[in-house]
């Protein structure tokens, strides 16, 4: 019986991808949703056997640490650290709004949601300035409460499909009355970024499958690398430190061209990330998940808006453009996946590339950052 679970958690994200590239219905609403609703289901009809924790257990412990640096391998810090100043000034800007509102809302929000917030906190840092791996890495770093985990990213699902409604529909012309219109530069950026993050069309291909799990291959060595630090660091910090090790190893490797190029690594990431969404909400009690829910509902839409108004306020002094405010919190607050749709919306290809690349940046730091932050609140 446990084996035909394992193999069903294993399993079951391939199916879901394999229905979001036939279905674009299905992909407009997400692996990553799909993937927590079929757990939450799975958890909470009694179909699990009781001796399943140690199972789950397993898979969140791996699954992480082996994601991280697979989608890590494909950032070029080199070329990304020359880009334009008022982009990087702006995504600046996005950073110091989300750790300072955060850091508000973990001192008003304390009292309803528990000892979990300052955890809480640190995830939405993550998910704000990155995007789900951080979430996800921080949340197993610190190892959260399960239920707060799966009513925080459903909070965050939630608050974030209203927010992306007004952002590629009025947003624009909000912030045209505070902030300078974009200054077109009349041609295409030729030395475009690999835009087509969900897209895992020819993977089975002899050459990428092949060098594939090669890369696969050095993450197990970088989990490896990881798992061997616990063993000499204090059981409290051990779980921080492992991902810390891979995170930072997983950049290192980064900068070897013949890694770097590794095709889909970012994908066989995401992979394992979709497995550990489905576990982990596989874990959740509903019925604990809507009483604490709430609370954490509104701290999540607290985070959202006045992250976003501060941003808008920090820029507006520095005399940022709408479409680079625009598109560098959108890289913050969705990841880079989202940035051609936005930039379509908003009829301005231009600025693709500035989103994509501080999109990345936030995944570098997310997870560095909400760890840091998270603990420092802790002392409060």
């Amino acid at each position: 019986m446990i084996i035909a679970w394992a193999v069903f958690f294993v399993l079951f994200p391939v199916l879901v991808i394999f229905l979001c590239q036939k279905f674009p219905v299905l992909n407009k609403l997400g692996a990553v949703v799909i993937c927590y609703a079929a757990g939450i289901i799975v958890g909470n009809l009694g179909l699990l056997p009781e001796n399943i924790f140690s199972l789950q257990d397993t898979l969140m412990t791996l699954a992480i640490p082996l994601a991280i640096p697979l989608i890590f391998f494909s950032v070029d810090i080199k070329k990304w650290s020359r880009l334009a100043g008022k982009s990087m000034l702006s995504f600046t800007f996005v950073v110091v709004s989300v750790v300072a509102v955060v850091g508000a809302g973990y001192f008003i929000f304390r009292p309803w949601i528990g000892v979990e917030t300052w955890k809480m906190a640190g995830m939405l840092i993550g998910v704000y300035t990155g995007g789900t791996p951080n979430l996800a890495a921080i949340g197993t770093a610190l190892r959260i409460d399960p239920v707060v985990y799966v009513a925080t990213h459903a909070s965050d699902v939630v608050i974030g499909a209203v927010w992306l409604l007004i952002v590629i529909t009025i947003l624009q012309k909000i912030l045209l009355k505070f902030l300078p219109p974009f200054q077109r530069l009349g041609d295409e950026n030729q030395d475009r970024e690999q835009t087509d993050f969900d897209s895992y069309a020819g993977i089975f291909q002899r050459r990428v499958i092949l060098p594939l799990l090669a890369a696969f291959g050095i993450a197990v060595g970088i989990f490896a690398a990881g798992a061997g630090l616990t063993l000499v660091v204090s059981k409290e910090f051990a779980m921080v430190a492992a991902i810390l090790t891979v995170s930072s190893l997983g950049i290192a490797f980064s900068f070897i061209p013949a890694v770097r190029r590794i095709p889909m690594t970012f994908q066989l990431g995401q992979f394992l990330i979709l497995i550990f969404c489905l576990v982990v909400s596989s874990m959740a009690d509903i019925q604990k998940m809507l009483n604490t829910a709430p609370a954490i509902l509104v701290m999540v839409a607290f985070v959202y808006f006045f992250s976003v108004a501060v941003h808008a306020a920090l820029s507006a002094m520095a005399r940022i453009d709408t479409d680079t405010v625009i598109i560098t919190s959108v890289a913050g607050l969705y990841s880079p996946p989202f940035v051609p749709m936005v930039a379509s919306a908003l009829k301005n290809k231009e600025i693709v590339v500035s989103g994509v690349i501080t999109g990345i940046i936030g995944w570098v730091i997310g997870t560095y950052l909400g760890i840091a932050v998270a603990y420092i609140l802790s002392l409060f």
